[in-house]
């Protein structure tokens, strides 16, 4: 990933992703050729040096039967939004000015575990649901379904490990921008009612909120 020094991303910020992110695209090259999967992922920073990304494909999917050549990549993302140059300060000033692409990612590399055991698929399936349901006023637990229900949900499942072996992450957020052109697109943004990108915005340039 091309990452110039002013998009760069420190540890935190990483850690701040890779902990709150949707979903991500698992890619494995394959004798088959490239494979990817759209999956939901667990960050557990806890295992080996770097983490690892916890998550489970459909027992029909072939991707997780293929041998992986190589290392197995999740492209993780954050928020992303269109820029308009008719944000900025300096278009008014000298007009010189392009629209740009903001955007939060993460390669995350590393070797690639499966796992078919009920047992762990329980304790992710959870991991997974207490997640995502946390923001719900009513969460659903999966102990809420049957037990012969999940057990046959989790018997067409099979689990996937990232074993983090490098990260490459970038966040591209007006940080190359002057001040008021940064503050134009903070604005901008939350007009167009993108809170998530503007408040990733304000964070990756400490741009304080006006009143």
């Amino acid at each position: 990933m091309y990452v110039p020094t002013h998009f760069a991303a420190d540890d935190a910020a990483v850690r701040g992703l890779l902990a709150n992110h949707g979903a991500a695209d698992l890619v494995t090259a394959t004798p088959s050729g490239l494979i990817a999967t759209l999956l939901p992922f667990v960050y557990d920073a806890e295992v080996g040096e770097h983490g690892a990304l916890l998550g489970h494909v459909a027992r029909n999917n072939d991707q997780w039967r293929q041998p992986v050549l190589g290392e197995a990549m999740v492209i993780v993302r954050g928020p992303d939004a269109y820029v308009s140059p008719s944000w900025y300060a300096s278009k008014s000033e000298h007009g010189r000015t392009v629209p740009t692409w903001n955007y939060v990612t993460a390669h995350v590399y590393g070797r690639l575990v499966v796992h078919d055991d009920p047992d762990w698929l329980d304790s992710l399936v959870r991991r997974l649901t207490d997640r995502h349901e946390a923001a719900t006023a009513r969460p659903w637990s999966v102990d809420d379904a049957p037990p012969a229900f999940i057990a046959g949900q989790l018997r067409a499942i099979v689990g996937v490990e990232l074993v983090i072996s490098r990260i490459e992450a970038k966040l591209k957020l007006s940080q190359n921008r002057p001040r008021a052109d940064i503050e134009g697109v903070i604005d901008g943004l939350e007009a167009r009612g993108d809170a998530a990108s503007a408040a990733a915005v304000r964070a990756a340039n400490d741009v304080h909120e006006r009143r």
